[in-house]
């Protein structure tokens, strides 16, 4: 399927029933008096989060969205049925924001989650409402408002716990194929990677996390150039960056030097990205003898003058790479509880602050 991860729509939520003028006529009743019921309320619309979906692709045949309207009020006080609510099922990880004004309306995180985007007309007031001891036939209702209408931007982000970053042909897509389930295109030339891929990284039951493969970088991706830039925003939502770097480019190009022009992107694109936790991994290994792979990767860190966490692996040999999921493992698992406990405080704190 193709990805897609930007798109526009318009939603337009139902209309107001009308409120009705009637009169009560029975016999053996001669002053009945009125009794026009109000009109229904208009259909919401509603975007919800469902984690079955990874692409905004649905939507670009699709655009115009539009909810129920609500029925007219009728006699014997009779009020109209509301609009039925229309509910659109969009990936977890979508932004949405009102076309007209730039302004964020939410952005759906979670599975299930619901975000109100279009609010359905108010039915009108029939005339039973403006009885009064001075006026007791009253003609007067009103109609039912309209709905709201909106253009709404979707963009999706994806939501993973570790980001690879790299030139092409960096080994990220191999990778991610050794480590989890997922089957991006290898292949021995670059940009086989044109859409962003997920895989669940399983270490043992009940200890899990996502891991992304976006495009590969080059330079001059923050200007646009190339593909891998379209998509760095999905991974700003990272707790882990894992910057991949070819022992032995094919091109025989200096690997620090591709590091350090990967680092240059991402601080044209985002300084926040350098901010984040990154790690250095150092791929195929397997292309050089054990004891001068080693020692060329150790010589590149030196260069690098790198003071963070650094790998050595090999996805074809499939050589380091338990090392690596685990320690991502236990660093995530330590984010969470970090984060849980700071939740906890923040909440305890809330609690204790006087009226």
């Amino acid at each position: 399927m193709k990805f897609v991860d930007e798109v526009s729509i318009e939603v337009t939520a139902g209309n107001g029933g009308n409120g009705c003028v009637s009169f009560r006529r029975e016999k053996f009743v001669p002053r009945g008096g009125p009794d026009g019921g109000d009109g229904g309320r208009g259909g919401s619309i509603y975007l919800l989060g469902d984690e079955r979906l990874n692409t905004l692709v649905d939507f670009r045949h699709h655009r115009f969205f539009k909810a129920q309207r609500g029925q007219d009020g009728m006699g014997r006080q009779r009020t109209g049925r509301s609009g039925e609510d229309l509910v659109i099922p969009v990936p977890v990880g979508t932004l949405v924001t009102n076309v007209a004004t730039g302004e964020l309306i939410g952005d759906i995180t979670e599975d299930g989650e619901r975000l109100l985007v279009s609010r359905g007309g108010e039915g009108g007031r029939g005339n039973i409402n403006y009885k009064s001891s001075t006026n007791r036939a009253p003609r007067q209702s009103t109609n039912g408002t309209e709905g709201e209408h909106r253009e709404l931007h979707l963009e999706l982000k994806l939501l993973a716990d570790v980001g690879l970053l790299g030139f092409p042909n960096a080994g990220k897509s191999t990778l991610i194929r050794a480590v989890s389930a997922a089957t991006p295109k290898v292949a021995d030339y670059p940009f086989t990677t044109l859409y962003p891929n997920l895989g669940v990284v399983q270490i043992e039951a009940h200890r899990s996390f996502v891991m992304a493969d976006v495009p590969g970088l080059i330079e001059g991706a923050a200007d646009g150039a190339g593909l891998g830039i379209q998509f760095l925003k999905h991974i700003q939502r990272t707790r882990l960056l894992l910057q991949l770097v070819d022992m032995a480019p094919i091109d025989g190009s200096d690997p620090a030097e591709q590091f350090r022009r990967i680092e240059a992107e991402l601080e044209k694109f985002d300084e926040k990205l350098l901010q984040k936790d990154r790690w250095l991994v150092l791929t195929k290994s397997d292309l050089l003898p054990p004891e001068d792979a080693a020692e060329k990767a150790r010589s590149i860190v030196t260069e690098l003058d790198w003071p963070g966490p650094w790998f050595l692996v090999s996805s074809v040999g499939r050589s380091g790479l338990d090392e690596l999921t685990t320690r991502i493992m236990t660093h995530l698992e330590e984010l969470w509880r970090d984060a849980k406990e700071a939740e906890k405080e923040w909440g305890e704190a809330e609690t204790q602050q006087p009226d």
